[in-house]
């Protein structure tokens, strides 16, 4: 474990991180709409893809689970990344990496009308490096002024596709 008490091994650092064409489009959001945060839907009429919104523009509940922050840089402040705690219980063995593909987005999310979305690729965390990250925060305890985790940059996602679910047609 480093200093920080994160595990040692490139790209496991954080629970939730954006790749480098997603912190591009976060960029142009941020320029549009201000302040950006994510929410990873369970389902329901988007599927299950990364919803991106003003932040503050989703309620945020005393379950939900913040994931992390991603920082995108040119200015913009650090993009937390949530989920549903009951969602967060069937995914905790896994990281989230918010990939931007061609396509229409989700009818809520800021990037539906650009001609691209946002998706979410997967890949489950080994157990001994699962083990070493810190649980992550509530949103009762974020409420209540426990400090959010360090903002981790983009990822090219050559680097960590080394387990990352692909998307459909790509070979």
């Amino acid at each position: 474990m480093t200093e920080q008490g994160t595990p040692q091994q490139p790209g496991w650092e954080a629970r939730a991180l954006v790749t480098v064409a997603a912190a591009e489009l976060l960029r142009s959001l941020h320029g549009d709409h201000g302040p950006l945060m994510f929410h990873q839907s369970g389902g329901c009429c988007d599927g299950s893809a990364p919803m991106c919104y003003p932040d503050g523009d989703f309620i945020i509940g005393d379950r939900d689970v913040l994931l992390g922050r991603v920082d995108v840089g040119a200015g913009v402040p650090p993009i937390p990344v949530w989920i549903s705690g009951s969602q967060y219980a069937a995914w905790r063995h896994t990281q989230l990496i918010v990939d931007v593909v061609p396509g229409r987005g989700a009818g809520f999310s800021l990037e539906a009308p650009t001609g691209q979305r946002f998706l979410t690729r997967s890949r489950v965390i080994p157990g001994d490096l699962l083990r070493e990250l810190p649980e992550p925060l509530t949103g009762a305890e974020i409420e209540a002024g426990a400090e959010p985790p360090v903002a981790y940059p983009p990822v090219d996602p050559t680097q960590v596709a080394d387990n990352a679910c692909a998307v459909p047609g790509e070979n």
